[in-house]
Protein backbone atom coordinates (compact mmCIF):
# COMPACT_ATOMS: atom_id res chain seq x y z
CA UNK A 1 0.00 0.00 0.00
CA UNK A 2 1.45 3.00 -0.78
CA UNK A 3 1.13 5.51 -3.60
CA UNK A 4 -0.87 6.25 -6.66
CA UNK A 5 0.35 4.35 -9.68
CA UNK A 6 -1.97 2.99 -12.32
CA UNK A 7 0.25 0.35 -13.81
CA UNK A 8 0.05 -3.42 -14.13
CA UNK A 9 3.46 -4.35 -15.50
CA UNK A 10 7.14 -3.64 -15.02
CA UNK A 11 7.31 -0.70 -17.43
CA UNK A 12 7.84 2.81 -16.12
CA UNK A 13 4.42 4.00 -17.24
CA UNK A 14 2.50 6.89 -15.71
CA UNK A 15 3.16 7.53 -12.03
CA UNK A 16 0.54 9.69 -10.36
CA UNK A 17 1.38 10.50 -6.76
CA UNK A 18 -1.51 10.65 -4.31
CA UNK A 19 -0.50 11.10 -0.69
CA UNK A 20 1.71 8.02 -0.46
CA UNK A 21 -0.92 5.63 -1.79
CA UNK A 22 -0.42 3.21 -4.68
CA UNK A 23 -3.47 2.06 -6.58
CA UNK A 24 -3.21 -1.71 -6.58
CA UNK A 25 -3.66 -4.17 -9.42
CA UNK A 26 -4.21 -7.30 -7.34
CA UNK A 27 -7.86 -8.35 -6.82
CA UNK A 28 -7.43 -8.48 -3.03
CA UNK A 29 -6.15 -4.91 -2.76
CA UNK A 30 -8.67 -3.59 -5.27
CA UNK A 31 -11.38 -5.05 -3.05
CA UNK A 32 -9.85 -3.27 -0.03
CA UNK A 33 -9.74 0.04 -1.91
CA UNK A 34 -13.40 -0.40 -2.80
CA UNK A 35 -14.23 -1.19 0.83
CA UNK A 36 -12.54 1.92 2.24
CA UNK A 37 -14.24 4.00 -0.43
CA UNK A 38 -17.61 2.67 0.71
CA UNK A 39 -17.04 3.32 4.43
CA UNK A 40 -15.00 6.53 4.23
CA UNK A 41 -17.99 8.85 4.55
CA UNK A 42 -19.37 7.15 7.66
CA UNK A 43 -18.27 7.48 11.28
CA UNK A 44 -18.17 3.73 11.91
CA UNK A 45 -14.97 2.59 13.70
CA UNK A 46 -12.62 0.57 11.51
CA UNK A 47 -10.21 -2.17 12.59
CA UNK A 48 -7.37 -2.92 10.16
CA UNK A 49 -5.41 -6.14 10.62
CA UNK A 50 -2.37 -7.48 8.82
CA UNK A 51 1.26 -8.50 9.13
CA UNK A 52 3.98 -6.02 10.04
CA UNK A 53 4.85 -3.80 7.08
CA UNK A 54 1.82 -4.85 5.01
CA UNK A 55 0.44 -1.31 4.70
CA UNK A 56 -2.09 -0.92 7.52
CA UNK A 57 -1.11 2.65 8.40
CA UNK A 58 -1.15 3.71 4.77
CA UNK A 59 -4.63 2.25 4.36
CA UNK A 60 -5.78 4.05 7.51
CA UNK A 61 -4.45 7.39 6.27
CA UNK A 62 -6.06 6.78 2.90
CA UNK A 63 -9.38 6.22 4.66
CA UNK A 64 -9.01 9.61 6.36
CA UNK A 65 -7.93 11.36 3.16
CA UNK A 66 -11.01 10.36 1.17
CA UNK A 67 -13.46 10.91 4.04
CA UNK A 68 -15.53 13.95 4.91
CA UNK A 69 -13.00 14.51 7.72
CA UNK A 70 -10.04 15.05 5.37
CA UNK A 71 -9.90 18.76 6.25
CA UNK A 72 -9.56 17.86 9.93
CA UNK A 73 -6.64 16.46 11.86
CA UNK A 74 -5.69 12.78 11.78
CA UNK A 75 -4.07 12.10 15.15
CA UNK A 76 -1.84 9.03 15.17
CA UNK A 77 -1.19 7.39 18.53
CA UNK A 78 1.17 4.56 19.55
CA UNK A 79 -0.87 2.33 21.87
CA UNK A 80 2.25 0.90 23.47
CA UNK A 81 2.94 4.23 25.21
CA UNK A 82 -0.60 5.53 25.60
CA UNK A 83 -1.97 6.36 29.09
CA UNK A 84 -5.65 6.50 30.16
CA UNK A 85 -5.41 10.22 31.02
CA UNK A 86 -4.09 11.12 27.59
CA UNK A 87 -6.69 8.96 25.87
CA UNK A 88 -9.62 10.37 27.84
CA UNK A 89 -8.49 13.95 27.11
CA UNK A 90 -8.52 13.32 23.36
CA UNK A 91 -11.18 15.47 21.75
CA UNK A 92 -13.11 15.93 25.02
CA UNK A 93 -14.59 19.07 26.50
CA UNK A 94 -17.01 19.17 29.44
CA UNK A 95 -17.73 15.48 29.09
CA UNK A 96 -18.70 15.69 25.44
CA UNK A 97 -16.56 15.08 22.41
CA UNK A 98 -15.78 18.08 20.27
CA UNK A 99 -13.44 16.28 17.91
CA UNK A 100 -14.34 15.69 14.28
CA UNK A 101 -11.18 14.25 12.76
CA UNK A 102 -9.69 10.77 12.88
CA UNK A 103 -7.94 9.03 15.76
CA UNK A 104 -5.54 6.40 14.43
CA UNK A 105 -4.59 3.87 17.08
CA UNK A 106 -1.48 1.93 16.07
CA UNK A 107 -0.83 -1.51 17.61
CA UNK A 108 -4.22 -1.57 19.34
CA UNK A 109 -3.50 -5.05 20.79
CA UNK A 110 -0.68 -3.48 22.85
CA UNK A 111 -3.14 -1.26 24.72
CA UNK A 112 -2.97 -1.69 28.52
CA UNK A 113 -6.04 -2.96 30.35
CA UNK A 114 -6.54 0.49 31.90
CA UNK A 115 -6.40 2.13 28.46
CA UNK A 116 -8.79 -0.45 27.07
CA UNK A 117 -11.31 0.61 29.71
CA UNK A 118 -10.72 4.30 28.95
CA UNK A 119 -11.19 3.74 25.22
CA UNK A 120 -14.39 1.82 25.81
CA UNK A 121 -15.62 4.75 27.92
CA UNK A 122 -15.03 7.05 24.95
CA UNK A 123 -16.76 4.79 22.46
CA UNK A 124 -19.92 4.11 24.51
CA UNK A 125 -22.23 7.16 24.28
CA UNK A 126 -23.31 8.53 27.67
CA UNK A 127 -26.79 9.76 28.42
CA UNK A 128 -27.17 13.43 27.61
CA UNK A 129 -24.21 13.55 25.19
CA UNK A 130 -23.84 13.14 21.48
CA UNK A 131 -21.06 10.61 21.85
CA UNK A 132 -17.48 10.60 20.59
CA UNK A 133 -17.38 12.50 17.31
CA UNK A 134 -13.86 11.54 16.32
CA UNK A 135 -13.57 8.66 13.84
CA UNK A 136 -11.56 5.81 15.38
CA UNK A 137 -9.36 3.65 13.16
CA UNK A 138 -7.30 0.94 14.87
CA UNK A 139 -4.47 -1.16 13.44
CA UNK A 140 -2.90 -4.37 14.67
CA UNK A 141 -0.62 -7.14 13.48
CA UNK A 142 -1.77 -9.48 16.25
CA UNK A 143 -4.62 -12.00 16.09
CA UNK A 144 -7.24 -10.13 18.13
CA UNK A 145 -9.47 -13.19 18.47
CA UNK A 146 -6.57 -15.04 20.07
CA UNK A 147 -5.83 -12.08 22.34
CA UNK A 148 -9.47 -12.18 23.51
CA UNK A 149 -9.31 -15.93 24.18
CA UNK A 150 -6.18 -15.37 26.26
CA UNK A 151 -7.91 -12.60 28.25
CA UNK A 152 -5.46 -9.96 27.02
CA UNK A 153 -8.02 -7.91 25.10
CA UNK A 154 -11.58 -6.96 26.03
CA UNK A 155 -14.21 -8.59 23.87
CA UNK A 156 -16.65 -5.69 24.34
CA UNK A 157 -13.97 -3.25 23.13
CA UNK A 158 -13.24 -5.44 20.13
CA UNK A 159 -16.88 -5.28 19.01
CA UNK A 160 -16.88 -1.50 19.44
CA UNK A 161 -13.72 -1.12 17.34
CA UNK A 162 -14.61 -3.63 14.64
CA UNK A 163 -17.61 -1.81 13.17
CA UNK A 164 -15.80 -2.56 9.92
CA UNK A 165 -12.95 -5.10 9.93
CA UNK A 166 -10.41 -4.99 7.07
CA UNK A 167 -7.58 -7.48 6.59
CA UNK A 168 -4.55 -6.42 4.56
CA UNK A 169 -3.04 -9.45 2.79
CA UNK A 170 0.74 -9.94 2.95
CA UNK A 171 2.72 -8.93 -0.12
CA UNK A 172 3.53 -12.56 -0.98
CA UNK A 173 -0.20 -13.14 -1.50
CA UNK A 174 -0.56 -10.25 -3.93
CA UNK A 175 2.51 -10.43 -6.11
CA UNK A 176 0.80 -8.50 -8.90
CA UNK A 177 1.38 -5.35 -6.82
CA UNK A 178 5.16 -5.87 -6.53
CA UNK A 179 6.05 -4.35 -9.95
CA UNK A 180 3.82 -1.34 -9.26
CA UNK A 181 5.36 -0.72 -5.84
CA UNK A 182 8.90 -1.27 -7.12
CA UNK A 183 8.44 1.27 -9.91
CA UNK A 184 6.97 3.79 -7.52
CA UNK A 185 9.70 3.46 -4.90
CA UNK A 186 12.41 3.68 -7.58
CA UNK A 187 10.95 6.97 -8.80
CA UNK A 188 10.34 8.30 -5.28
CA UNK A 189 13.81 7.68 -3.87
CA UNK A 190 15.70 8.54 -7.04
CA UNK A 191 13.99 11.94 -6.97
CA UNK A 192 14.58 12.41 -3.24
CA UNK A 193 18.27 11.51 -3.57
CA UNK A 194 18.77 13.49 -6.78
CA UNK A 195 19.90 10.39 -8.68
CA UNK A 196 19.06 8.99 -12.10
CA UNK A 197 16.41 6.30 -11.80
CA UNK A 198 18.09 2.86 -12.01
CA UNK A 199 17.03 0.45 -14.73
CA UNK A 200 16.61 -2.95 -13.14
CA UNK A 201 17.67 -6.10 -14.95
CA UNK A 202 15.15 -8.80 -15.81
CA UNK A 203 16.93 -11.12 -13.36
CA UNK A 204 16.47 -8.66 -10.49
CA UNK A 205 12.85 -7.99 -11.38
CA UNK A 206 12.13 -11.71 -11.41
CA UNK A 207 13.86 -12.12 -8.05
CA UNK A 208 11.85 -9.28 -6.50
CA UNK A 209 8.64 -10.79 -7.88
CA UNK A 210 9.37 -14.27 -6.53
CA UNK A 211 10.89 -13.27 -3.15
CA UNK A 212 8.69 -14.06 -0.12
CA UNK A 213 8.94 -10.57 1.49
CA UNK A 214 8.62 -11.46 5.20
CA UNK A 215 8.77 -7.72 5.97
CA UNK A 216 6.14 -7.01 3.32
CA UNK A 217 5.94 -3.57 1.67
CA UNK A 218 8.29 -2.00 4.23
CA UNK A 219 10.99 -4.51 3.29
CA UNK A 220 10.45 -3.93 -0.43
CA UNK A 221 10.67 -0.17 0.10
CA UNK A 222 13.94 -0.54 2.02
CA UNK A 223 15.42 -2.74 -0.71
CA UNK A 224 14.44 -0.37 -3.53
CA UNK A 225 15.70 2.61 -1.52
CA UNK A 226 19.09 0.89 -1.26
CA UNK A 227 19.14 0.34 -5.02
CA UNK A 228 18.28 4.00 -5.68
CA UNK A 229 20.88 5.25 -3.18
CA UNK A 230 23.77 3.05 -4.30
CA UNK A 231 22.90 2.48 -7.93
CA UNK A 232 23.79 -1.22 -7.69
CA UNK A 233 20.90 -3.66 -7.64
CA UNK A 234 23.17 -6.61 -6.77
CA UNK A 235 23.84 -5.27 -3.28
CA UNK A 236 20.15 -5.14 -2.34
CA UNK A 237 19.56 -8.58 -3.85
CA UNK A 238 22.51 -10.02 -1.93
CA UNK A 239 21.15 -8.59 1.32
CA UNK A 240 17.74 -10.13 0.65
CA UNK A 241 19.29 -13.49 -0.25
CA UNK A 242 21.30 -13.37 2.97
CA UNK A 243 18.13 -12.76 4.96
CA UNK A 244 16.40 -15.71 3.35
CA UNK A 245 19.34 -18.01 4.04
CA UNK A 246 19.66 -17.15 7.73
CA UNK A 247 16.03 -18.01 8.44
CA UNK A 248 14.63 -14.51 8.91
CA UNK A 249 11.45 -15.61 7.11
CA UNK A 250 10.49 -17.78 10.04
CA UNK A 251 9.60 -14.84 12.29
CA UNK A 252 8.61 -11.82 10.19
CA UNK A 253 7.12 -10.10 13.25
CA UNK A 254 10.64 -9.90 14.71
CA UNK A 255 12.09 -8.22 11.65
CA UNK A 256 13.50 -4.79 12.46
CA UNK A 257 13.59 -2.33 9.58
CA UNK A 258 16.46 -0.47 11.27
CA UNK A 259 18.45 -3.68 11.60
CA UNK A 260 17.74 -4.55 7.97
CA UNK A 261 18.85 -1.07 6.89
CA UNK A 262 22.07 -1.33 8.90
CA UNK A 263 22.80 -4.77 7.44
CA UNK A 264 22.16 -3.51 3.91
CA UNK A 265 24.41 -0.51 4.60
CA UNK A 266 27.26 -2.73 5.83
CA UNK A 267 26.88 -5.01 2.82
CA UNK A 268 26.79 -2.02 0.48
CA UNK A 269 29.97 -0.61 2.04
CA UNK A 270 31.75 -3.97 1.70
CA UNK A 271 30.77 -4.31 -1.95
CA UNK A 272 31.83 -0.75 -2.75
CA UNK A 273 35.26 -1.21 -1.10
CA UNK A 274 35.89 -4.49 -2.91
CA UNK A 275 34.78 -3.02 -6.22
CA UNK A 276 37.14 -0.03 -5.87
CA UNK A 277 40.01 -2.31 -4.81
CA UNK A 278 39.35 -4.48 -7.83
CA UNK A 279 39.39 -1.44 -10.12
CA UNK A 280 42.64 -0.17 -8.62
CA UNK A 281 44.18 -3.67 -8.75
CA UNK A 282 44.37 -3.68 -4.95
CA UNK A 283 46.37 -0.49 -4.69
CA UNK A 284 45.01 0.47 -1.28
CA UNK A 285 46.34 4.03 -1.31
CA UNK A 286 44.62 4.74 -4.62
CA UNK A 287 41.49 3.00 -3.37
CA UNK A 288 41.43 5.14 -0.22
CA UNK A 289 41.74 8.30 -2.32
CA UNK A 290 38.90 7.17 -4.58
CA UNK A 291 36.75 6.32 -1.58
CA UNK A 292 37.63 9.71 -0.04
CA UNK A 293 38.79 8.19 3.25
CA UNK A 294 42.21 7.98 4.88
CA UNK A 295 44.53 5.05 4.23
CA UNK A 296 44.32 4.11 7.91
CA UNK A 297 40.50 4.17 7.78
CA UNK A 298 40.55 1.86 4.76
CA UNK A 299 42.80 -0.63 6.56
CA UNK A 300 40.42 -0.57 9.53
CA UNK A 301 37.41 -1.19 7.29
CA UNK A 302 39.19 -4.05 5.52
CA UNK A 303 39.74 -5.65 8.90
CA UNK A 304 36.08 -5.08 9.80
CA UNK A 305 34.81 -6.84 6.68
CA UNK A 306 37.23 -9.73 7.09
CA UNK A 307 39.60 -8.99 4.20
CA UNK A 308 43.25 -9.66 5.06
CA UNK A 309 46.32 -8.04 3.55
CA UNK A 310 46.85 -10.82 1.04
CA UNK A 311 43.30 -11.12 -0.24
CA UNK A 312 42.75 -10.51 -3.89
CA UNK A 313 38.97 -10.92 -3.89
CA UNK A 314 37.22 -9.69 -6.98
CA UNK A 315 33.48 -9.11 -6.90
CA UNK A 316 31.79 -11.20 -9.55
CA UNK A 317 30.88 -9.13 -12.55
CA UNK A 318 33.48 -6.40 -11.89
CA UNK A 319 36.20 -5.60 -14.37
CA UNK A 320 39.71 -6.31 -13.13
Amino acid sequence: MHQAVSESRWGSGDRRKQNDFVSAVSPAMKALELAIGNVASSAVPVLIMGESGAGKRTLAHRLHQISRRKQDHCEEVDCRTLTPDVLLSTGKSNGESTGCGTLLLNDIAELSSACQGALLELLVPKEGTNGFHTRVVACTQRNIEEEIRNKRFREDLYYRLAGICLRVPPLRHRREDIPVLTNFFLTKYSALLGRAEPVLSDVTRRFLYEYEWPGNVSELEAAVKTIAAIGDERIAVMALRSGSMNGSHAHPEGTSLKEAARAASRQAERELILRVLSRTRWNRKRAAEELQISYKALLYKLKQIGVDDHSKTVVQGDDA
